[in-house]
């Protein structure tokens, strides 16, 4: 019997090594990827590949059953086909902690407790950011401009200076250059 981990994370900017902490060491092979947990398991490139990789005998391993997905029904079919193989899970960490060799209420209660985190996270997300809009804060990068380097960037135009030369000048992108003149003409056209 050998142990198959499986690491997900949402996001490219999001660290997985706690879960390789907790499952490398006891792993034969540990797969991972960085795609959103409510995706169908036939987008979930890694997910499938660890699936393909168990043979009987073998157990999937995941830290949390969150980390087989925050989609309850997908998560079901997951396990339904895992345990129509014979192959079992153990989930290392959360309220289904153990090995599970067939479904219970449990591992379906873990589920759908995951698939109403997500939800509550996008939830408060989107009410984080609205809240902001209103107090006319807009997300996203700051500017890379600051108020010396337009200033730079207009007089230079103004010399005559082309926005290649201007760009290595001052430190910035030809685009940054091209916008910050597009908005200054534009400003300027404003009455």
């Amino acid at each position: 019997m050998a142990l198959i981990g499986l690491v997900r994370v949402s996001t490219d900017k999001q660290n997985t090594q706690r879960q390789h902490d907790a499952l490398d060491p006891i792993c034969w092979k540990v797969f991972e990827e960085k795609i959103s947990g409510k995706l169908n398991s036939d987008d979930r490139p890694a997910l499938l590949e660890a699936l393909s990789h168990i043979r009987d005998g073998d157990m999937l391993t995941v830290q949390e059953v969150d980390r087989l997905g925050r989609n309850l029904l997908e998560g079901l079919i997951v396990l339904n086909d895992l345990f129509q193989r014979g192959i079992a899970v153990k989930v290392l960490d959360g309220i289904a902690a153990g090995e599970h060799t067939e479904r219970s209420l449990i591992l379906d209660l873990a589920l759908a407790l995951a698939e109403d985190r997500r939800r509550d996270i996008v939830r408060k997300t989107n009410n984080g950011l609205e809240a902001a809009r209103r107090r006319g804060r807009v997300g996203g990068r700051r500017p890379v401009v600051d108020a010396d380097k337009r200033a730079a960037i207009l007089d230079r135009r103004k010399r005559g200076q082309s926005i290649r030369t201007i760009a290595a000048d001052v430190g910035v992108s030809v685009g940054v250059v091209h916008k910050t003149l597009t908005d200054a003409r534009q400003q300027e056209q404003q009455p």
